[in-house]
């Protein structure tokens, strides 16, 4: 299977090499292969949509890639060096984060208590070491995350899973681009959201990409892949097998490299 040689986004063409690439990477579950020499690349500041069929691997490699999942052969590149990233703590300290389809939030907890989770702050001195935690620093800190991704929340106080699924999607969001300061994985960010959710999501991925963090967007909606990615890279089978501009192919075309339709069409 060759890999499309179509034109590459803007972002790659900046002379740097991507902060994160796959090279190879195989992957197998006893005697099913999801990933088959699967290759993949996201730039600094650029907005890649990973694309696929259901099976095409596309959960697999973020899994691959956000320390989540160890790989049977291939290599992890970051910044143009080899590194394996075996565990989510290992990513995280690379600046990599991975907001999951259902978005890991503790309901119970407020949008700050959220945000920190893990990585509480404390207050200086002895009150600091006696374990009393600086609730103002973190509550600031948290509404200045909001406000540079112009995200809504409604309170800060009141437990997320009173809030709508937009605004708790924002907060995962949020949360993920606070301490991501390479990558971060969106799968599938508007799934079950409504019109105005959506528009507030899609305008929050280029916001992040803005701040010239690389983001990856797994999603199964063309309009949205096409209306805010700068590139699409489509799996099939376990195997990078197209990687098109966005602002050069289409919702067909998409479809197309999906099915297998488009090579077969070529050959």
């Amino acid at each position: 299977m060759t890999e499309d040689t179509s034109p590459t986004a803007t972002s790659a063409d900046r002379g740097s090499p991507p902060v994160l690439e796959a090279r190879g990477l195989t992957r197998r579950f006893g005697q099913v292969t999801a990933l088959d020499g699967a290759d993949f690349d996201v730039h600094a500041g650029e907005v890649v949509a990973l694309i696929g069929d259901n099976g095409a691997g596309k959960s697999t490699l973020v899994k691959a890639l956000s320390g989540n999942l160890e790989v049977d052969e291939g290599e992890v590149v970051f910044k143009g060096e080899t590194q394996v990233i075996d565990t989510p703590m290992t990513a995280s300290h690379l600046g990599i984060e991975t907001v999951y389809q259902d978005l890991a939030l503790a309901p119970h907890l407020n949008p700050v208590q959220n945000m920190f989770l893990g990585r509480e702050l404390m207050r200086p001195g002895l009150l600091g070491r006696l374990g009393f935690m600086d609730g103002r620093a973190m509550k600031d800190e948290a509404q200045e995350a909001f406000d540079r991704l112009g995200a809504t929340v409604r309170s800060l106080d009141a437990p997320v899973g009173a809030m709508s699924g937009g605004q708790r999607q924002a907060i995962a969001i949020a949360r993920a681009v606070h301490w991501a300061s390479q990558v971060v994985f969106l799968d599938e960010p508007t799934a079950a959201l409504g019109v105005r959710q959506t528009a507030n999501v899609l305008a929050t991925v280029r916001r992040v990409a803005e701040h010239g963090v690389a983001v990856v967007l797994i999603s199964h909606s063309m309009p949205h892949v096409l209306e805010v990615s700068d590139r699409v890279q489509v799996l099939r089978l376990g195997r990078r097998v197209a990687t098109y501009q966005t602002s050069q192919t289409s919702v067909q075309e998409l479809v197309g490299a999906m099915t297998g339709a488009t090579e077969a069409s070529a050959a």
